[in-house]
Formats: C-alpha cells, structure tokens, sequence
C-alpha cells in the first residue's frame, strides 16, 4: 500500500507543473494578453523582436525576414539558428503563421495594428513599436518580451550587462563629436537624426547628432545641401545599394565642402544600423562606433 501511496505522490509531482502551470498576463500598452502557459513557439513580425529573444536564449520558430535571413545581425542568428520565414515585415503572411501554430506572436504597433484581429485569431499578440523606436523604447519592449515567455530574471541580467558594456564603450569614445547616420538609396538620402534609433545610441555613446530642424521627424529625406548644413565630424553610410546618391554626390564639386569628406565618410552595415533595433543590435552600434573613432574599423561595401 505504502508503494502504491509513493508512485501516486511521484505521479502527481510530475504533472502537477503542467496542470497547474501559471498563466503569463502581458499589458503591452495596447491590449493587455493573457499566455496560458511559457510560449514554446514564438513568432516574430519585426527584427528586433528577434534580437529581444536572442539576448535570453529563445529562439523563434517563425521571423517576418523580408525573405532574406542576412537581413538579421549575424549575432542574433548565430543564437537563435534556424527559423520558417512567414514573409516580409509589411506584409506577412496569415497563412504561413498559422501553419506555425505559434502559441505568441509579436507584432509591430506601427506595421501591424490592421491585421491585430487576424493574429489575435491565430495566438495570443503582442504589440509593440519596433519600427520608428528610438534606443531607450527598445530596451523597455524586450523586457515586456522577456516578461512574455517567461524570462524575465534572465533578461534583468542581460541588460545589467548590456548597460555595463555600452558605458564601457561610451567611456573611450571621444566627448562632442558630431557623427551623423544616414541610409543611401540610388535616388535618397535617409538622415537618421537625434530621435532615431541609431541617433540615440549615438547620443548615449557621448556623440553629438545634428538634426535637419528643430521638432522634425527621427528619420527625413536630405539633399546634398541639406547634408552640407549639418557637416557632422563624421558620415556613417549605410548603401542600401551601389551606384546610390551618395556614390553621385562625391562626384560633385559641392562634396569637398563637406567636413567629412576628408576620409571621414564611413560605410557600415546597413542591416544593423538601419534595419535593426535591440539589445544585440546597439552593441554592434557601439563596437563599430569605437573601432572607426580608433582606426581599426573595416568599411562595408
């Protein structure tokens, strides 16, 4: 009898976690969301949803990839491997999700809002401003991520460490610089002011980022005397594509004018520092930021 009481006791510790598991309530400022239990299977309509997973170890099943995996920081794939991609971030596909049988999806605010009732259908959704996030928004939308699937004490402590790695780098990064980032298209030019993400990592780095005007948009289209306005210390470049306007425009008599021209027009990844936002992401913003100011960067094509 006594053995029959102990297998019983065993039995009921075994399954007693997953009967009784805790239900995950998520307010993401929209709609609040209740997970019934840790998301196994995650899907993700934005990159630096991806990133967020990948600073506590959760790999994704499902990524809106725009249809090209490089597309993503190397460091965020080097953690989370492999994943089904369900389309591009602004226009993913329903039916690629649902085939997932995610059990969370997080969605863009910005991207996504028109099609929440359709998600929402599929899993439970998250969501949260990606596109047009500055540097600190991002940090407060992988917490609620990691509150999401149940990794909130690892990722408390990725972000002690991420802190302290950014003030780190801030600490031997040349006080007032000015550096500007902008993205070249074959007929654009992106300005990625202050208020932009990549701006406001700059600007926690200690840098000084010019703005086209006063209250303007964190992202404006630029001529080149518009850019001759600003003349930052530096010009970050990300080429979307070669030929662009910024190929044209150091043809042009008026680019010598610019104070950066003098070997101070710097190419960097574009993926990372246009695309991407995230914890992984600023820290590749950091460590190229540094390695340009010290020399040892190596230029993108």
């Amino acid at each position: 009898m006594k053995r029959i009481l102990a297998c019983l006791a065993l039995g009921l510790s075994l399954i007693a976690p997953v009967a009784f598991a805790a239900p995950i309530t998520v307010n993401d400022g929209t709609n609040t969301i209740t997970i019934p239990d840790v998301p196994k299977r995650v899907v993700v309509l934005e990159f630096s949803f991806a990133d967020a997973l990948a600073a506590v170890n959760v790999a994704p099943v499902g990524i809106a990839d725009d249809k090209d995996a490089k597309r993503l920081p190397q460091a965020v794939r080097d953690i989370i491997g492999t994943w089904t991609s369900v389309g591009t971030r602004g226009q993913p596909s329903i039916e690629a999700i649902a085939g997932l049988k995610p059990d969370l999806i997080i969605a863009d605010l910005d991207r996504h809002s028109s099609i929440y009732s359709e998600l929402s259908a599929i899993a439970p959704t998250l969501l949260l401003s990606s596109r047009g996030e500055d540097y600190q928004g991002s940090l407060k939308s992988a917490a609620l991520i990691a509150q999401a699937v149940g990794r909130t004490p690892e990722m408390e402590a990725r972000l002690a460490k991420h802190k302290e790695m950014m003030a780190g780098i801030a600490a031997q990064m040349p006080k007032g610089v000015s550096i500007l980032f902008g993205a070249a298209r074959e007929d654009s030019f992106s300005v990625h002011g202050p208020e932009s993400y990549a701006g406001s990592v700059l600007i926690s780095l200690g840098a000084t980022v010019p703005a086209l005007r006063e209250n303007g948009s964190a992202y404006e289209f630029a001529g080149i005397e518009q850019l001759l306005s600003l003349d930052p210390d530096w010009l970050f470049v990300g080429n979307y594509r070669h030929p662009n306007i910024v190929d044209k425009w150091s043809k042009e008599e008026l680019w010598s004018v610019l104070r950066a021209s003098s070997g101070k027009v710097i190419a960097v990844d574009s993926n990372v520092w246009a695309r991407n936002r995230g914890i992984l992401s600023a820290e590749k913003i950091a460590r190229d930021a540094l390695a340009i100011m010290q020399g040892t960067f190596t230029p993108v094509e």
